[in-house]
């Protein structure tokens, strides 16, 4: 569980008046598994938010599949580079950097970022506030990157802390892909339903 009383950082969804909700997010894409997950998400009728890293999103992925089939896209940066080590200008210019390429490869505005690494610091939030940017960490982490043999596990390490509004850390790894099926259906065994954000 991700705890921060910062006001400028997202770790719940809007929520919904009369049902319990969470969000899915990807995080480090585009990646080969992109395909995978978004057949698993239109199968189950449960929409994401992928942050990409803008070094990996060329026109050969299938990113408009993403935009077609009503997920969100932000930016994880250039190329994740950890933002609390680097300057003011330097985060500024990294994160404009991915922003306007993915702007100008999907067509869509950029309104999202998650950090790297889940690092910030008060340059950070300033860089994303002069962006238009709105700084989204999350509620629960999956951990799916160091559970690759363990697909399982992610779905424990999700449901076990499941609670309304929560923001869900996932990445576009095979074992998450692995995961997803089991993971959807546990959280709607569970009482709740997927938004945006």
């Amino acid at each position: 569980m991700y705890v921060s009383n910062d006001p400028d950082i997202t770790l719940f969804n809007a929520g919904h008046p009369s049902k319990k909700t969470v969000t899915l997010t990807f995080d480090d894409g585009p990646a080969r598994v992109l395909p995978e997950l978004l057949d698993i998400l239109k199968k189950e009728k449960v929409p994401a938010v992928f942050f990409w890293q803008s070094r990996l999103l060329y026109p050969g992925r299938p990113w408009k599949r993403v935009l077609e089939e009503g997920h969100q896209v932000g930016t994880h940066s250039s190329k994740h580079s950890n933002y609390g080590k680097l300057t003011p200008n330097e985060q500024v210019q990294d994160l404009r950097r991915s922003k306007l390429k993915i702007e100008s490869i999907t067509g869509q505005d950029v309104k999202l970022f998650r950090p790297p690494f889940g690092q910030y610091n008060k340059h950070t939030i300033a860089a994303a506030k002069e962006l238009g940017l709105s700084t989204i960490l999350w509620r629960i982490s999956s951990m799916d990157w160091e559970l690759k043999e363990e697909p399982e596990q992610i779905i424990t390490n999700v449901l076990e802390n499941l609670e309304d509004g929560a923001i869900i850390l996932l990445h576009e790894l095979t074992q998450t892909a692995a995961a997803l099926p089991g993971l959807i259906a546990g959280i709607r065994d569970k009482g709740y339903e997927f938004s945006l954000l």
